[in-house]
């Protein structure tokens, strides 16, 4: 038999985000349940194919298949904002170019990266000089130090783990990574950035904070922290911290 039945507007949400995430991310899905735990928030993920290493080479060819992965998400769930889940290759491609690509399939949506929200963040908490954490190879990580001093913000200190295998970027240990955040963290920095959203700097961000004094920071975490504010939401992130509290409003 044929059942009756009614239509609503769909689960209420306080807000719906759209992430393009690469193909060999293996971390940012678990620190988004971290970063948003909100039930009220609706998440939407699409993949993209990206290479199993970062280089200056491999990531302007995600361009070619961009908007294809962002039209994968779901325009008739009225996304409020979409973020583009790579630090490295908004960072080579440069964020215009990755926000015409994603809005050639969702025109009029907000679009964010970690880099981009990394500089709003820093303009938020009133940073100008950053201690920088990278886990790829030279040549990339002076790509993203070039772009944040562009910005104006003064890469004061700084160490790569110099890997561009994105397998074992996801097996750097949160020890190793801690030890890196101390170490790069506690010189003449105001805070103190962990690049890459394959990298599992989520986990320490407040062991590292409470030890340094100062605002830590992570692609996933400021990512997270932007598309709330983009979203006209003052809600804070679910691992607290510095950043947790800041509006949008703030990074103008």
């Amino acid at each position: 038999m044929r059942l009756d039945y009614e239509l609503d507007e769909g689960a209420e949400r306080d807000a719906a985000f759209g992430f393009v995430i690469l193909q060999v991310d293996e971390t940012l899905e678990a620190d988004l349940r971290r970063l948003l735990p909100d039930p009220g928030l609706r998440l939407y993920h699409s993949r993209i194919p990206s290479a199993p290493e970062v280089t200056v080479e491999t990531l302007p060819r995600m361009a070619a298949d961009l908007t294809r992965a962002a039209a994968l998400l779901p325009a008739h769930a009225g996304l409020d904002a979409i973020g583009y889940a790579c630090t490295s290759a908004a960072t080579v491609m440069g964020e215009g170019r990755v926000s015409e690509l994603v809005a050639a399939a969702h025109p009029g949506v907000p679009v964010t990266n970690p880099l981009t929200a990394v500089k709003a963040a820093c303009r938020a908490l009133g940073v100008t000089r950053l201690g920088l954490v990278s886990p790829y190879e030279p040549v990339v990580s002076q790509a993203l130090r070039d772009a944040l001093e562009a910005a104006g913000i003064a890469v004061s200190a700084f160490g790569c783990f110099e890997q561009k295998e994105e397998r074992l970027v996801a097996r750097i240990s949160p020890d190793s990574i801690l030890d890196a955040l101390l170490a790069i963290g506690g010189r003449d920095s105001q805070a103190v950035f962990a690049a890459c959203t394959n990298l599992r700097a989520v986990e320490v961000l407040a062991e590292a904070e409470r030890m340094l004094g100062k605002p830590v920071l992570a692609s996933n975490q400021v990512m997270a922290w932007h598309l709330l504010r983009l979203a006209g939401l003052d809600a804070p992130l679910g691992t607290g911290g510095a950043l947790s509290d800041a509006g949008l409003a703030d990074a103008d």
